[in-house]
């Protein structure tokens, strides 16, 4: 078994897509319009899903808001330098929301971004 992917809806397709491919630099792998179901689904990740797991966008295209709820926490992504990354992804338009350094009661460096939707996605250090 392996862990496929993960999947959040968003408001703005689009929008996401441009955040999670030119701010965190990952690649669109697919898209799919489901006319009947009214939505579509993007694919998106730094390598492809037969060796890596991927981020599912979700596009309702008849819902315009979404509760994030309090039991979601965040998405991880390894980064070689978070300092650098962050100024990266400021550089891009990306909201830096927790500024890098060591996380509460440990030594581990990390920083929290936010997506389009309000989504964090934490940034951890690979090495």
């Amino acid at each position: 078994m392996r862990l496929l992917h993960t999947m959040l809806r968003v408001r703005d397709l689009d929008t996401s897509v441009r955040f999670y491919t030119d701010v965190l630099g990952m690649q669109l792998l697919r898209r799919k319009d489901f006319p009947d179901g009214r939505f579509t689904l993007a694919f998106l990740g730094y390598g492809d899903e037969s060796a890596n797991t991927v981020l599912e966008l979700t596009h309702n295209w008849d819902t315009s808001t979404y509760n994030l709820g309090d039991a979601y926490g965040h998405i991880a992504i390894g980064v070689e330098d978070v300092y650098a990354a962050c100024e990266r992804i400021r550089r891009s338009g990306g909201k830096v929301v927790r500024e890098p350094g060591p996380m509460k009661h440990g030594s581990t460096v990390l920083a929290f971004v936010e997506d389009p939707d309000g989504y964090k996605i934490e940034l951890l250090s690979d090495s």
